[in-house]
């Protein structure tokens, strides 16, 4: 089982013995790393500086700038975030929401990094794409890349928070285009899928860690996939 689902993965990681007991092995993270990747402060002050997470604060004495976001501390992608252009905006949105933290705002090319550990937390693999678009938070079109210094920033940032199985880690650039770590999703991303196009079939790479095969890793091909909706009349 590889849970793939924000949704999910707690009740999966709060029961792997009992799953366990029924012949079965759920791919998750452990409850203590669920939590860390679930708030953003949190991930924040486990990584690094190395680690390159975007500058995370819940104290608005602390901002130097604008523009910057306001976010939800827990809440997932860009939803309910809020671009503060001035210290008018800041006082309404302190004024108005609990439990918010700032983050610089970052106006560049946007990135998802699908993540594969083995199930000692150990990182196999990283393969960045390029969002050219997104809906409800899911890329719609986007282009796989090569890129040796994404890769090893979220390699070893998979290894630091001790995540098992896959996850998907979002970056941006800053005005400056320095790429920062604005997101760490401890499952597979909505569109893990671009990689199995691309030549990295997870769901399989994790069904052979759990079976004890030998994991080879494939090699990647650097495309840009399209996905659309399809409308089908069905007749009465």
């Amino acid at each position: 089982m590889f849970p793939s689902s924000g949704f999910d993965i707690y009740p999966y990681s709060e029961h792997l013995k009992e799953i366990s007991e029924y012949g079965a092995t759920a791919v998750v993270s452990k409850r203590d790393v669920l939590e860390i990747c679930r708030d953003k402060l949190l991930t924040f002050k486990n990584l690094p500086k190395s680690s390159k997470f975007v500058f995370t604060t819940p104290d608005p004495n602390e901002i130097s700038g604008f523009p910057l976001f306001a976010k939800p501390r827990y809440g997932k992608g860009s939803k309910n975030s809020i671009k503060i252009e001035n210290d008018l905006d800041l006082s309404y949105v302190v004024k108005k929401y609990n439990d918010m933290i700032f983050q610089e705002y970052l106006p560049g090319t946007e990135y998802t990094i699908d993540v594969l550990s083995d199930l000692s937390g150990n990182p196999l693999v990283a393969i960045p794409r390029i969002r050219l678009q997104t809906r409800g938070g899911i890329s719609t079109i986007g282009r796989i890349i090569h890129n040796r210094k994404i890769e090893k920033i979220c390699l070893n940032t998979a290894k630091i928070l001790g995540v098992i199985g896959p996850c998907c880690i979002q970056m941006k650039e800053d005005k400056d285009g320095q790429l920062k770590i604005i997101e760490v999703n401890p499952r597979m991303g909505g569109g893990t899928v671009f990689t199995t196009l691309a030549g990295v079939n997870f769901p399989k790479i994790i069904l052979d860690m759990v079976d004890g095969q030998e994991i080879v890793i494939p090699k990647v091909k650097e495309i840009t996939i399209v996905r659309y909706f399809e409308e089908l009349i069905v007749k009465n």
